[in-house]
């Protein structure tokens, strides 16, 4: 049985990753690629001002999330030098690897499945995931990981390696800029398989041309979150 079916089997079984309520709550997709003539090179320039576009677009929606964005081509990673090759006639990394949940700050953020925490950092440079918790998880013989990034630096206080959390246990939070990257508050939430030797960080985005590689060992979050079906 391929990880891919294991997942399926179990995806009535997995906890929500944060609070929503379909009966009540709406949810709207956001475009970070090229065709979103929106979003300007201007609003992504500045941190307040793309903090303030994400709102208003929810406040207009009646959405409380946005939501969106794995394996989707970005302009949006132009605002960062951490998504730049180092040669500046190299491809750059603009593919996405994780699912955004955009929300407000301090937004609870639970466990779908039990884990143990395999790592965490403050990874503290602009355009970067700020706050983020790694989970490792065991599944029908499958080991596999679960990333958040953007959290508040509150969700790593007291936190240990190898510590237990349990299916649907709050254990972090949307964290605000000077906190998360630099990025309106909002979670990145991304699988991964083979965490290799990474710890407290694994790329969140990676270059187009590389694709195929890096989404078979990060396959999509709807597996675990199960959001996209209530999408208007």
């Amino acid at each position: 049985m391929s990880f891919e079916e294991v997942m399926h089997i179990h995806a009535n079984s997995f906890e929500q990753v944060i609070p929503f309520d379909p009966s009540s709550d709406s949810l709207l997709q956001l475009d970070f690629t090229d065709a979103n003539k929106d979003l300007t090179a201007e609003i992504l320039a500045d941190t307040p001002v793309f903090s303030n576009y994400i709102s208003h677009k929810l406040d207009a929606a009646g959405a409380r999330y946005g939501i969106g964005g794995y394996n989707e081509h970005r302009t949006v990673y132009s605002r960062s030098k951490v998504f730049d090759a180092a040669i500046p006639s190299e491809e750059p990394r603009r593919l996405h690897l994780g699912t955004d949940i955009w929300g407000k700050p301090h937004t609870a953020v639970m466990a779908p499945i039990d884990g143990v925490v395999h790592s965490f950092a403050f990874n503290d440079q602009f355009g970067d995931y700020g706050a983020t918790i790694i989970l490792s998880h065991q599944l029908n013989g499958f080991v596999f990981y679960s990333l958040y990034g953007h959290l508040n630096l509150a969700s790593l206080r007291g936190l240990q390696e190898g510590q237990l959390i349990k299916a649907g246990e709050v254990f972090a939070a949307f964290g605000i800029p000077h906190e998360n990257g630099q990025w309106p508050p909002h979670l990145h939430f991304q699988l991964i398989l083979d965490m290799g030797d990474w710890k407290g960080d694994y790329p969140g985005v990676c270059k187009f041309s590389e694709r195929e590689k890096w989404l078979k060992n990060s396959p999509d979050p709807e597996w675990i979150l199960g959001m996209n079906k209530f999408l208007g």
